[in-house]
């Protein structure tokens, strides 16, 4: 079953935020937050996936989107593979073009986003 509410640390992980942003969107009303038996903020699994959709709405109908950290970039020829480390359990390796990696200023370190739609895997900066 999937988890219906994150902690606030996990929630800004996945939202790719620092946890006092979290707290400045939560006082300014930017998002919804309860409030567990001991009192620390919670954020609803609903909630996450509404920003998320909000940040991602860009006419793309890819639905599966992973933000991470790139792991390591290799370049061979016209080909060149990106790896990443997503703030969700996995781990995704996309294979694109080098012109791609070159037009993006793909490199270690650096967050991004990977869309996969069946077996490719995009990544959007």
């Amino acid at each position: 079953m999937p988890r219906q509410t994150y902690s606030a640390t996990e929630a800004a992980q996945r939202l790719g935020i620092s946890l006092d942003t979290l707290r400045r969107w939560d006082r300014d009303g930017l998002i919804r937050t309860e409030r567990d038996a001991r009192n620390r903020r919670t954020v609803p699994a609903s909630e996450l996936d509404r920003l998320r959709a909000e940040e991602h709405a860009r006419g793309i109908s890819a639905r599966n989107r992973f933000v991470g950290t790139i792991t390591e970039v290799k370049t061979d020829g016209l080909m060149a593979q990106v790896e990443l480390v997503v703030t969700e359990p996995a781990r995704v390796v996309a294979l694109v073009t080098r012109d791609a990696v070159d037009e993006l200023g793909l490199k270690p370190g650096m967050s991004i986003t990977a869309i996969v739609k069946s077996t490719s895997v995009m990544v959007e900066h």
